[in-house]
């Protein structure tokens, strides 16, 4: 077991580069890039990204451009840049670090990346750690509460329905998953704003942020309850297609062992369903639950929260990710990247020990990464 673990965590390493290689390239190939940003500002052709927070560098470059002569303008290598100043273009340039060729400036990436120094954004007047630390809650509380409620709910009502399989039960409950499943979730909080928001019918539930105001000054219990209060609608509609997803393949799963010989082998010794469902098809139907455990995992806090997160006003790391691509803020962008694709990698080692828990018969030592 120590030995896989070590395999596994030194390949995190090449797994890591090859994300960061891969990523970088295609960067280079994109068109825009954050001169051209601050030059749009400067012109007042700006497309990027409406909710930038903090201080930007549009103001201050401002300032600093002078006018320059046609011949300038023709030089420019940047859409947008006539009548602006040779020497203020490439002060942005060394500003962000465009005056290094582009295998110097990954290399110094990677090697800052090492080292878990990710600098500070562009546009922003802070660092990335600090950005991420910002908006972390708000993905955390969306990601883990869905997780949560999704396997809690599911997992029970997937064995139910194995056990059950062709009933009444099974069949009304599969409808009402597919129909979930096929509702966009963005749509649903739509209909959820409508109907328990304010929209047209009830005003029960908040409609913006995970708190509300002078929420520090509330009791300890009141601010449990002011937060579930405003976490119900966004995490409904986040949940809803993964409640089908773990449900169909946890029935699946059971269905698939149920039939397997060993299974009327130790009913033929006499154990009741309840031992032949817990003490011998569970920890063997749970693996392929597992499995798919850590893409569900990192897909919580990602997969859909964009459109959730502006639905609902909440700034999270999908608003942020957004942003950022828009606004060419690249230490952003990679910074999120290498920590969101370290995070992916460790769940799934995680994964990995949690089928030896479930199933000890599982041996890693005897089998290649």
């Amino acid at each position: 077991m120590t030995a896989y673990i070590a395999r596994r965590v030194l390949l995190m390493f090449p797994t890591l580069l090859g994300i960061l290689l891969v990523s970088f390239v295609v960067v280079q190939f994109a068109p825009g890039g954050p001169v051209e940003r601050v030059i749009a500002q400067l012109s007042g052709a700006d497309t990027g990204a409406s909710r930038v927070s903090g201080s930007s560098s549009g103001g201050d470059f401002g300032n600093r451009a002078q006018p320059g002569g046609a011949a300038d303008a023709v030089n420019s290598k940047y859409r947008g840049a006539q009548g602006l100043d040779p020497d203020f273009i490439k002060n942005l340039e060394k500003q962000f670090g465009f005056d290094k060729p582009a295998p110097e400036r990954f290399l110094l990436m990677v090697w800052n990346y090492i080292r878990f120094d990710f600098g500070k954004s562009y546009f922003r007047d802070t660092s990335v750690v600090q950005l991420i630390k910002e908006k972390l809650p708000v993905s955390m509380s969306l990601g883990i509460w869905m997780m949560l409620l999704s396997y809690l709910i599911s997992i029970p009502l997937g064995i139910r329905k194995a056990v059950r399989d062709g009933s009444k039960f099974d069949t009304w409950t599969s409808a009402i998953i597919i129909i979930g499943f096929a509702i966009p979730g963005f749509l649903f909080a739509i209909l959820l704003i409508i109907l328990f928001a304010g929209g047209s019918f009830w005003s029960i539930f908040p409609l913006r942020g995970l708190t509300s105001d002078g929420w520090s000054q509330f009791p300890w219990y009141w601010k449990i309850i002011d937060y579930f209060w405003h976490i119900t609608l966004p995490l409904l509609a986040m949940a809803l297609s993964a409640f089908a997803t773990t449900t169909l393949l946890t029935k699946n799963s059971f269905l698939d062992e149920i039939r397997k010989q060993y299974v009327m082998t130790a009913r033929a010794k006499g154990c009741n369903e309840r031992q032949v469902l817990y003490g011998h098809v569970f920890r063997n139907a749970m693996l392929i639950v597992i499995a798919g455990f850590p893409g569900a995992f990192i897909g919580a806090f990602f997969s859909g929260a964009l459109l959730i997160e502006t639905i609902f006003s909440l700034d999270g790391l999908g608003l942020l990710g957004f942003e950022s691509v828009l606004n060419r803020d690249y230490p952003v962008v990679f910074g999120t990247l290498f920590i969101f694709s370290l995070m992916g990698l460790i769940v799934g080692l995680i994964s990995d020990l949690a089928y030896m828990w479930v199933d000890p018969r599982i041996d890693f030592e005897a089998r290649d990464v």
